[in-house]
């Protein structure tokens, strides 16, 4: 089975703002490079659930897929992925006992469930621990992590989201399965950014 909209691999490059999370999702050349713009995300303000809504453009101007959590500022909430029609496209959420050491989610959607974890398992825990050594906990330091998805029942790799080192937040994601739909891998691409500190 093959999702109806597929994308091989694409980048997520955040904007640099004060008040709002931006990304830009641009598709892979072959070559490897950015080619056109596939969606321009932006995370709601002052919203008690979180929601992300990813347009065409910086215009805002035509929605084309959403994602919101279905709890209220829940660390364990389950986020819902949505069409521009409104129709579900899949799941995902934080595992939150997993992540106490590793951060860990779940991610489903037609025909595939998928658990994606930490790469690293020091970097992971070197990330915790920083946070609270005296003095050091201010200081900010642009950990790189990845993540890597892999089928529950295969073990077969579905998603991988590698964050390259840059000033602001960029990953290189690569989704081998065709199953995955791109605006539910583009979803969990930017809530690994969005969300990953709650």
């Amino acid at each position: 089975m093959t999702a109806p909209m597929t994308v091989p691999r694409f980048f997520v490059r955040q904007r640099i703002t004060l008040m709002v999370n931006r990304y830009e999702i641009y598709a892979a050349t072959p070559d490897g490079g950015e080619g056109q713009l596939l969606a321009f995300a932006q995370q709601k303000r002052m919203k008690l659930k979180e929601e992300v809504e990813f347009y065409t453009d910086d215009s805002r101007t035509r929605r084309v897929f959403s994602f919101r959590a279905r709890q209220r500022l829940d660390v364990r909430a389950e986020h819902d992925v949505y069409d521009e029609n409104g129709q579900p496209l899949g799941t995902f959420r934080k595992e939150f006992g997993a992540s106490l050491m590793r951060s860990t989610w779940h991610l489903s959607g037609p025909g595939l469930e998928a658990t994606g974890q930490e790469r690293r398992p020091l970097i992971a825990i070197l990330r915790r621990v920083w946070d609270f050594i005296p003095y050091l906990g201010d200081i900010w330091v642009p950990f790189v992590f990845h993540f890597d998805f892999v089928d529950d029942a295969t073990g077969a790799p579905v998603l991988t989201s590698e964050r390259r080192k840059s000033v602001r937040d960029r990953y290189d994601v690569t989704v081998p399965d065709p199953r995955l739909d791109f605006r539910l891998a583009a979803s969990m691409a930017v809530a690994l950014d969005a969300l990953q500190s709650r």
